[in-house]
């Protein structure tokens, strides 16, 4: 305690009021408060004089509040790459805009350390404060993803290399080795020195470790990691040789120095494969774990810790890099020129189900990119639209990528909101829209979120090993789990997207697409939820292999063949479709198919095949079983949209889930965040024409202050709706 105190008491640069707010509560705590209090009047008055001397030299500018907004809006800033005489310029700027904060320094190194063991955080000390000083808020980026050219050239074992051994040397940021231990201590030493020095800095909330993970290491120090991390997991090499089938192919091994950490697509063991891949998300954690525990040695706890992760990517599994930081925050830019609200959604539902918890976008943008990928503008009003749907799914924080067009670089054409000559662009007046909006709304929606009764459960493992073992090319992991999630969505449903293991007992329905990779923990948990009243739906591909990427003993759904009382007689994929008819009338199956048995007399056959001449026809594509108050269903047809949406009229009205969303007209979408006391309705008109709603009741218009019965929006139109009361 008194060590803590002391260092709280060093860092005089802190704001009076926030100091005074630390050392009530290390008072509290110590119950010696007489005594603490004492000593902070001494060390208070003199801050407090030097708070007022700034405070007169500033009278014109804003002084920030200890709490930020609810919701808040921002940008990427990189003032080490401007004159300073620049800097207010663009913080008066970002003030009219009405922006909350900005990100800073995640590629500041060489600015920080312009030489080894020699540091510079004066001029960041000065961007934050006067940051502050313009009411904006400051999250620090660790610079870990990008280390200066200095250290790559003195020290060039903290690269990347590939498989072959080869290091990446013409990369400017993400080619380091997460691997390295020398890579690790300079990781260390400089975010303690950032943490030291702004971990009690009142404008900074939140810190963002690294940018993007995205590229693993494959040289002798990952290499030899691997080995020591597949002896903690197995134990002896004869029980790894049995896990993987090494006795199949002649591919035993008798030394652990012998097994190679692979990519993931090479032609080799599946379980060499999916072990490569929990290595890569182990030690991915075990790099950022060495960042949390040198920015938790001296920050504040209030200053939020997270990292940009980048939706469906899957180098690494994102429940496991995840579960250690504060706030799970995600890159979302939109560069197509058109923004599809749906397939967009299911990606922030799976972002919000990480943690299970609202989180940030870190990093949006209207387009273009800059790079080689073909990129397009958004339309006029849709970026807006495309920020209220991210509040729609749980985001409490957007910040745009970024400020000011960079001068050079690989992302010099990339789109901004300020040009190259410091003048805004366009696009600038629809986010100052925005953030005069997220002022109005906040306090509305502060204290709220998303609230699903339906969930789709989504496994990286599963992902993988479809991917690497497709059975039809055009198969994918994604556009499967969006077969059930769109028309769940268009049915008025929220979702949350969630790992099997996760506790279920909330949800009337789940649903379990391709759970190719099904543990013996989940096929518990998922067997615990019917038997507790659950309703179970498993997509075909599913409970096929077990943890080490083996095949369960019994035919699919292995380990839950049992409660289903049915299994997969065979499989096949598709080069046409074919045709199914059954309670949810005439289908079409297409790239995959399953043929199932059903083993107990309960079981409901619910679609047949109709393939004359083939091994398909008349035998069953869906099976259902009821147990209790619960039921499990297995799906073994990949079908067709309308015989899909059937199907999933079907499952909702089978397990009493009832639709959390009112209805409206195409084009429109609708999004629900809920608090004890009242509902928050986003309601946005992605349609390029005018659309009208009727409410089911009386709403308050948050942004008017208006009582509404319809809400007419025109295209890109957006209204927040407050309903008070929750049924």
């Amino acid at each position: 305690m008194r060590q803590e105190f002391w260092k709280i008491v060093q860092h005089c640069e802190v704001d009076w009021r926030m100091r005074i707010v630390y050392w009530r509560e290390l008072a509290k705590q110590a119950r010696r408060k007489a005594r603490l209090v004492a000593i902070a009047v001494f060390f208070t008055v003199p801050g407090l004089l030097l708070h007022e001397t700034r405070a007169g030299a500033q009278d014109s500018q804003q002084q920030i509040p200890i709490e930020p907004p609810a919701l808040l809006l921002g940008a990427a800033w990189y003032p080490e790459q401007w004159p300073e005489s620049r800097w207010n310029v663009d913080l008066d700027l970002m003030q009219k805009a009405h922006m909350h904060v900005v990100r800073i320094g995640e590629f500041a190194w060489t600015a920080l350390e312009p030489k080894e063991d020699q540091y510079d955080l004066d001029w960041l000390e000065k961007a934050i404060d006067l940051a502050g000083k313009h009411g904006i808020y400051v999250i620090l980026g660790t610079p870990s993803a990008a280390p200066p050219v200095w250290m790559a050239t003195k020290y060039p074992d903290i690269l990347v290399a590939d498989e072959n051994g080869e290091r990446y040397t013409g990369s400017t940021r993400n080619h380091y080795n997460w691997c390295s231990e020398r890579y690790r201590g300079f990781v260390r030493e400089i975010d303690e020195r950032l943490a030291q020095r702004f971990g009690h800095n009142p404008y900074v909330i939140g810190w963002q470790i690294d940018n993007e993970y995205s590229r693993m290491s494959f040289g002798p120090e990952a290499q030899s990691q691997f080995h020591d991390w597949l002896q903690r997991r197995y134990g002896t090499l004869a029980k790894l040789n049995d896990a993987w089938t090494t006795a199949y192919n002649n591919q035993t091994y008798s030394a652990w120095d012998q097994i190679p950490l692979v990519n993931g697509m090479a032609d080799n063991n599946p379980g060499l494969w999916l072990d490569s891949k929990r290595f890569i998300s182990d030690s991915l954690r075990d790099y950022q774990k060495v960042q949390i525990d040198a920015i938790r040695k001296y920050a504040d706890p209030r200053q939020k810790i997270t990292t940009n992760m980048m939706g469906w990517f899957d180098l690494y599994d994102h429940y496991t890099v995840g579960q250690d930081l504060d706030m799970i925050a995600w890159d979302n830019p939109q560069v197509q020129g058109r923004f599809d609200p749906i397939r967009n959604g299911a990606a922030h539902d799976l972002m919000r189900g990480l943690k299970g918890t609202n989180y940030w976008v870190m990093e949006t943008t209207a387009g273009p990119r800059g790079g080689g990928n073909a990129s397009m503008m958004l339309d006029k009003g849709a970026m807006r639209a495309a920020m209220w749907h991210d509040i729609g799914h749980g985001a409490d924080l957007i910040s745009y990528w970024q400020w000011r067009d960079a001068l050079n670089g690989g992302e010099q054409n990339h789109g901004a909101i300020v040009d190259v000559d410091g003048e805004p662009d366009p696009i600038y007046q629809e986010i100052a829209q925005v953030g005069q909006e997220f002022e109005k709304a906040g306090p509305v929606i502060k204290g709220t979120s998303v609230d699903a009764r339906v969930a789709i459960l989504h496994s990286y493992p599963s992902r993988w090993t479809i991917n690497w073992q497709k059975m039809n090319p055009a198969y994918d992991a994604i556009n499967e789990l969006m077969s059930y999630y769109t028309p769940l969505h268009e049915l008025g449903y929220t979702i949350d997207i969630v790992p099997p293991e996760r506790d279920l007992t909330k949800y009337k329905l789940v649903i379990a697409p391709g759970l190719d990779v099904l543990t013996q923990t989940e096929a518990d948990n998922l067997e615990r939820y019917v038997k507790q009243g659950g309703h179970l739906v498993l997509g075909q591909r599913s409970g096929m292999k077990d943890e080490y990427e083996a095949r369960w003993p019994q035919r699919q759904p292995g380990p839950l063949a049992a409660l289903l009382g049915a299994r997969v007689e065979q499989y096949t994929a598709l080069d046409a479709p074919v045709e199914v008819t059954g309670q949810w009338d005439e289908a079409k199956a297409q790239m995959f198919v399953e043929q199932l048995t059903t083993l107990a007399n309960d079981v409901k056959v619910l679609m047949r095949y109709r393939a004359p001449g083939s091994w398909l026809d008349g035998q069953p594509a869906a099976v259902t079983r009821t147990l209790s108050q619960g039921s499990i269903t297995y799906v073994g047809a990949w079908l067709d949209d309308a015989g899909m949406k059937r199907a999933v009229q079907w499952m909702l009205s089978d397990s009493g889930a009832q639709p959390d969303l009112f209805p409206a007209p195409e084009g429109v979408e609708i999004y629900r965040r809920a608090a004890k006391d009242h509902e928050v309705f986003i309601v946005e008109n992605d349609a390029h024409e005018e659309r009208t709603v009727e409410l089911p009741e009386a709403m308050n218009d948050v942004l008017t202050g208006e009582t509404l019965h319809t809400v007419k929006l025109q295209a890109y139109g957006v209204e927040v709706l407050e309903k008070n009361g929750i049924k």
